[in-house]
């Protein structure tokens, strides 16, 4: 067989479906929702419209968030489709093994590789600084030593909260699925409850005259917004890397990809719509909006709900995020591009443990020692190639005869819709930094090695007959 052949090889879904038939499938709707809002909605919605109100689209920041939703729901009903037709663990990784070939796969999982353990690792850190502002409050101050990643010049070597966290993560989930989606949950609840608290407690402070003018920068204040707050979605995806272990996925997949965004616009748009109420735009570019437009309402106390909002959302998102993580190992192990060893289910409960022990190594180590300050951009590379894959992907899948999705999800309007979100993905990209591009670059040259040096030998797909 030439390398040509071997690297644009297809796996067949039915062996897919074989190598998967040890994961158990106990996720249902309402689990797959609380997991996609659990992973979407983090620190950012008490961050970003204020600030991106304050610095780009004034009050419009509203309008950025319905344009926002409007890409973002694009790309989701193409994974939406995928994940009706292709009920099986891995999420783009799998999907793009199977419509587009190997190799093709194996870059789109090794930029999810990037997206999933880069993000957990940025937000175990700030999870790690909320802790201890919060417990400052009490007099409770954590040794300066053990306090952030190594950084001599500052007295800090190794940030002790960020890695105790992550592995405390791990360790629930290590145990049983079940009762990890039950926990994420209960933190899904305290978050959406928080917030609800600020949108009623805020709203009989609004002042209209706050929400004039509504468009200090002009129609292009919106669009620039949107594509800002666009960021604020990356998270959805990772609810397709569970379609391994949901209950009726042709069903619950579409469902849960799609009630995520929605319920997460809701909660955007409310947000946004008291914040610039509350308190005039200008004032709104600090680090933390919301606990200063409480601040000036004069309810400091819920201050400090906000910073228990703003920990339950690190942790569902890191739950969520270490799980599809670990997922996403477990397939690519699966198919022998990485060890098979990583791939072994734990007979005792299902979970594939030793990829989730492989990820946790790897992302307490970034989040304990490692500034990450300069890489988080590196998440929106690794999402976006992956969005524009799934959505050009609608095409050759459609023409599969072998795939049938008849009682699936389709996306409407074929093939216009997963063109105009191709484009648009490509549209991000393009607005991405120089320094981003080619530090991606750099980590997909690595990953390029490890496939020809290791995967392509080792691939089930090439190796069977």
């Amino acid at each position: 067989m030439s390398l040509l052949s071997k690297v644009n090889r297809k796996t067949s879904l039915s062996k897919f479906i074989d190598r998967d038939e040890n994961l158990k499938r106990t996720i249902d709707t309402k689990d797959l929702i609380m997991m996609g809002i659990g992973a979407v909605i983090g620190t950012g919605i008490f961050i970003l419209p204020g600030t991106v109100a304050a610095t780009t689209a004034g009050p419009g920041i509203i309008l950025s968030f319905v344009l926002a939703t409007i890409v973002c729901s694009l790309c989701a009903m193409c994974y939406a489709e995928f994940s009706s037709a292709l009920p099986i663990a891995g999420s783009a990784y799998s999907f793009g093994n199977v419509i587009f070939g190997e190799l093709t796969g194996w870059v789109i999982g090794w930029g999810l590789i990037l997206e999933y353990m880069l993000s957990v690792a940025t937000v175990s850190s700030g999870w790690s600084a909320y802790l201890q502002s919060f417990l400052r409050s009490f007099g409770i101050v954590i040794p300066k030593a053990i306090s952030a990643n190594y950084n001599p010049s500052k007295g800090t070597y190794v940030d002790v909260i960020a890695i105790l966290i992550v592995v405390f993560i791990s360790w629930i989930l290590t145990n049983n699925v079940k009762s990890s989606t039950k926990l994420n949950d209960i933190m899904v609840l305290v978050k959406i409850a928080i917030i609800i608290i600020f949108v009623v407690a805020g709203i009989f402070f609004v002042k209209p005259g706050n929400w004039n003018p509504f468009l200090p920068f002009g129609v292009h204040g919106i669009f620039k917004g949107a594509s800002l707050v666009f960021f604020a979605y990356l998270g959805f995806d990772v609810i397709a890397s569970s379609a391994g272990e949901v209950k009726k996925p042709e069903r619950t997949m579409p469902i849960g990809i799609i009630g995520t965004l929605l319920i997460c616009t809701v909660l955007y748009i409310l947000v946004s719509i008291v914040l610039t109420g509350i308190v005039p735009y200008t004032d709104l570019n600090v680090s933390d909006p919301v606990t200063y437009a409480l601040q000036v309402i004069h309810l400091d106390k819920l201050s400090v709900l906000i910073s228990l909002g703003a920990l339950a959302g690190m942790f569902t998102m890191m739950i969520n995020m270490i799980y599809s993580s670990s997922r996403l190992i477990y397939s690519i192990g699966r198919d022998g591009l990485l060890p098979q060893k990583l791939s072994k289910i734990n007979k005792k409960n299902n979970v594939p443990k030793r990829s989730i022990i492989f990820v946790t190594i790897i992302i307490a180590f970034m989040g304990g020692l490692v500034s990450l300050d300069k890489l988080a951009s590196l998440v929106n590379i690794g999402t976006l190639i992956a969005f524009t894959f799934m959505s050009i992907g609608i095409i050759p899948l459609r023409k599969r005869k072998d795939i049938n999705n008849s009682n699936g999800f389709k996306v409407p309007f074929y093939p216009i819709l997963p063109i105009v979100s191709a484009l648009a993905c490509i549209y991000l990209l393009t607005q991405l930094s120089l320094e981003t591009w080619l530090t991606a670059i750099v980590w997909f040259i690595i990953g390029l090695v490890i496939y020809f040096g290791y995967g392509i030998k080792h691939s089930r797909t090439n190796n069977e007959k």
